[in-house]
């Protein structure tokens, strides 16, 4: 199965996000761009990509240590960007240095299991709105992107969540997105 660990933004996150991206939605060119469900919406702390299903449980375990030895942080969705000219996204703000650092402890966990990972890069706390399949200009999307300021939150849990890619064929489908599991983080400061 393919997984990830992240963090999934709380409903009202989700709704102040929403917002903004309906009105991205009426730029010029973004016709052209592949927008995220927001359902799907999350921050991507370790990418595993296929795991096996045998090594689900000492991944779960070891997930469930790193949520344990980390406390609960503040986050609010804010501002935004751009990875080329393809894949348009929304920053963080808040506990960026707790963040990283469950990133790091997601990323040690899965290693630990006995998962495959990727090699190692320094975290960029991002949640992807859209994507393109060529060269776009996101300029005007990250203008509108650059005062967003959401509702602060506290992050509370590490979630293991399945990712299931479109198969239907049908233009526009993105994955699917299932948590498989979620711990609580070890408390407040």
């Amino acid at each position: 199965m393919r997984l990830f660990a992240a963090v999934l933004p709380p409903p009202a996150a989700v709704g102040e996000l929403a917002a903004l991206v309906d009105r991205l939605r009426t730029l010029p060119d973004a016709g052209g761009l592949r927008w995220t469900d927001r359902a799907g919406w999350h921050y991507t702390l370790a990418f595993m990509g296929e795991v096996e299903e045998a090594r689900l449980p000492e991944l779960t375990e070891r997930l469930a240590r790193a949520a344990h030895r980390t406390p609960s942080f503040p986050l609010r969705v804010h501002g935004g960007g751009r990875f080329a000219r393809r894949a348009l996204w929304a920053g963080a703000a808040g506990g960026l240095d707790d963040l990283r650092l469950l990133a790091e402890r997601a990323d040690a966990a899965a290693r630990r299991a006995g998962v495959a990972m990727e090699e190692h890069r320094r975290y960029q706390a991002h949640l992807t709105l859209a994507r393109s399949r060529e060269d776009t200009d996101l300029r005007p999307f990250v203008a509108e992107l650059e005062h967003f300021k959401g509702s602060r939150w506290e992050v509370t849990e590490l979630a293991l969540v399945r990712s299931d890619l479109p198969v239907s064929g049908v233009p526009g489908e993105g994955p699917r997105y299932e948590t498989v599991g979620a711990w609580p983080l070890g408390g407040t400061r």
